[in-house]
């Protein structure tokens, strides 16, 4: 049952440093507020050391890239390592420009990430060190499906495995997985794909679940990404007429508000392979 880990949220209260997406930032914050968090922003470079101390876990999401906001997720991820925090990387249009899978990979390459989480399109080029995306969105061709699920999953496996690293491939399929086990997630609605910042909310909230459930975050990351895709089936059925993909935001962070343990492990829908 996963809605423990939400109960482990709500009562520790996690800390977490977000390195995210200009275009999603507010949402990021209030949808780990709604969980039960507490979120912090910072990529000025002379400040992101002294921020991400004090917090549990830092959430890197390289969506809106510069200069200084590289330079601060290299010296906040270097810091995390340090003091053993929890980090997550967030490799947001990886594949779709040079600067973005350059430095999706060096980050990889410099700074230990716990999870790292995003659409099969970035996952896969991390894992081979090129690709292509459709802008930010998952190429059609790599969508995980029931016919391709058993390769997808040794896939995930695999690369976590190779990355050790919690690996969390969200679509209209998601897989969770460490190089033993994966969770097969069937949650979420289409419609969610029409809203900019799930995924970014998605990847702050999964920072808060295993910063609070430290002895099995897997479990943990597998029970933020139900809860994200139970959202939207709240949120989605709780639309009014006249009502678009704006409401449709603001009912996903609102279900997250109102959820707890009992309706999550009702309405959780996941096996594990």
């Amino acid at each position: 049952m996963l809605g423990n880990c939400l109960e482990n949220v709500r009562e520790k209260s996690p800390l977490v440093h977000n390195i995210t997406n200009y275009v999603t930032v507010n949402d990021v914050a209030n949808a780990l507020l709604a969980c039960g968090g507490s979120p912090i922003m910072s990529d000025e470079p002379c400040d992101v050391e002294d921020i991400t101390s004090i917090c549990g876990g830092l959430n890197i999401n390289i969506g809106t890239l510069n200069k200084n906001s590289i330079e601060g997720m290299f010296i906040a991820g270097k810091k995390s390592n340090e003091l053993g925090h929890v980090v997550l990387l967030d490799p947001v249009g990886a594949g779709a420009s040079k600067l973005r899978t350059d430095t999706a990979i060096k980050l990889m390459n410099e700074i230990k990430f716990d999870i790292i989480r995003g659409n099969i399109s970035e996952i896969k080029t991390l894992s081979l060190g090129y690709g292509t995306t459709k802008g930010v969105d998952a190429d059609e061709a790599d969508t995980v499906t029931k016919e391709n699920l058993d390769k997808m999953i040794d896939f995930a496996k695999g690369f976590s495995k190779k990355t050790s690293s919690i690996i969390a491939i969200t679509g209209a399929i998601d897989l969770v997985a460490d190089s033993e086990k994966c969770y097969v997630i069937y949650n979420g609605v289409p419609q969610m794909s029409r809203i900019t910042g799930t995924g970014c909310q998605l990847s702050s909230v999964a920072t808060a679940f295993a910063i609070a459930n430290p002895l099995d975050k897997l479990k943990a990351v597998a029970a933020a990404v139900c809860m994200m895709g139970l959202a939207g089936e709240i949120g989605y059925k709780n639309l009014k007429v006249g009502e678009g993909n704006s409401t449709l935001r603001n009912r996903i962070i609102d279900a997250i508000y109102n959820m707890d343990a009992d309706s999550l492990n009702k309405g959780a829908k996941y096996e594990v392979r």
